[in-house]
This record gives structure tokens, sequence and C-alpha cells, in this order.
């Protein structure tokens, strides 16, 4: 079984990590430089940026702040936010970050999945997707969330693999934030389902929540905020628990 990764994401706004619930009630949770340093140290295996505002706003995401974060740490780390053209991907890269994400980007134009796959490598290119449960299934929402479309979560998930995503944050919104548990069944049923990695996004709140995760999530990552910002679990612990728990997981 391949090593289980864990990965602190730290979603920015006005160059500050931010945390909501839902999507929403966002709050103060720290300098991301300093955050992502000490993840590093921990023993965080990656690290996710999000500018959470950037597509909303119309603004580049911070490529300085990219700068930043890559002269204090030494592991891999991803960007995303208001990414729209293979400029914008090319800027990141050059700037320090080892993958960018797209999510409204790639909804709103399907072939730039494929042209930063062919331009990058696909080991570059993650697609987010932020999907909600409905009365029949799930469904993406673009826009940091904001912004509901028609389009069914696992047919989403089906076509970006096939452009050459080389791997899927799937973050619950009906999970985020509230600490409850990830979407066992969606992550479950991707992970079966498609040939590249599934970051498991949205609802971690204790560490067994991150075990069904790989276990019954069948996800190759697993991701959260609230639990690592406000020191509920330290990464530290938590991978002593999954190796308990027969995790393979990196020391």
């Amino acid at each position: 079984m391949l090593t289980k990764r864990i990965i602190p994401c730290l979603d920015i706004k006005d160059g500050r990590t931010v945390k909501g619930i839902n999507f929403v009630d966002i709050r103060d949770a720290g300098d991301p430089v300093e955050l992502g340093a000490r993840y590093a140290a921990e023993g965080a295996d990656e690290l996710t940026f999000l500018d959470i505002t950037a597509t909303v706003e119309a603004r580049d995401t911070l490529v300085e702040l990219v700068r930043h974060v890559a002269a204090e740490i030494n592991i891999p780390f991803t960007v995303g936010g208001g990414i729209r053209t293979v400029q914008d991907v090319s800027r990141l890269l050059h700037a320090g970050a080892d993958k960018i994400s797209i999510n409204s980007a790639a909804v709103r134009n399907p072939g730039l999945v494929d042209e930063l796959a062919r331009e990058f490598g696909s080991q570059c290119v993650v697609v987010a997707i932020d999907t909600n449960r409905h009365a029949d299934g799930w469904y993406v929402y673009t826009h940091g969330g904001r912004t509901p479309t028609e389009i069914e979560t696992m047919a989403w998930a089906r076509e970006v693999a096939d452009r050459g995503a080389g791997e899927i944050l799937l973050t619950s919104m009906v999970a985020d934030g509230t600490q409850a548990g990830f979407s066992l069944d969606l992550t479950a049923a991707l992970s079966t389902e498609l040939g590249i990695p599934i970051i498991a996004s949205g609802g971690a709140g204790t560490m067994a929540h991150f075990a069904e995760a790989f276990t019954t999530g069948k996800a190759d990552a697993a991701l959260a905020a609230s639990v690592f910002h406000y020191g509920t679990i330290p990464i530290p612990t938590l991978k002593a628990y999954l190796a308990e728990q027969g995790i393979p997981v990196r020391g």
C-alpha cells in the first residue's frame, strides 16, 4: 500500500490564513508563512495554499507569498485561487510552487486541464472539486463554493481525470469546517473508480476521521485546516496514531 499523505490546508484571504464553516463565517488563523514552516517542521507531507477570494475578486494569486513560502519550507506545496491561464501557472511554478490547483477556471474551460497537463505535466495539475449534496446526488460548485452548477460530481471527476489531471482535491461543502468527519461515500466512489489520487477534504475533527478517510474512504491523502491551525490535532500525534492503526505514513 502506498504511503498516505497528511496535508494541512491554508486558506488565504488578504495575506492571512483564515478558516470558516461550510465556506462562510471566516475567522483569522495566523500568518501563512509561519504556519507553513511550522507544519513542515512537524512532519506534514505537503501543504496546500488556497487564495479563497482570488476568483471572486478577479485577482491574481499572490505570487510574492509563494516566493516567501518556498524560501521557508522544504516539502512540496500546491497553490490555488484565481488561476486562469498557462502564464498564471508558469509564474507560480517559477516562484517555487510544486503544483497548482484549479477549480472555477477548469469548469469554465475544461480544455485548460489538457493544456496545463501538456505544458507542465500531470504531476503539477490538481483539479479541486468543491461539491455539495443535493436530493438527487452530488454537484459541483465554483467561485469558492458560492456558485452552484448542474455538473454532477462523479461525471466531472471522470472528465478531468481523462483530460490529464494528476490529482483531485475533493472538498465536501456539507462537511467543511464541521469537524464531523469526511464524506466517505463520495470519497470512496471517486477513489475506487478513478486511476488518480484523491485528496479527501472537509470535515476532519478527530484522528479517527483521518483513519476512516484512508480506509473506508480509500483516499490517497487527507487535507485539513482547523484541527491543525488551532492545535486540536498535532501532526506528529496524528501520524503515530495512523501508524498504530496499520495505515502506512511517512515518519
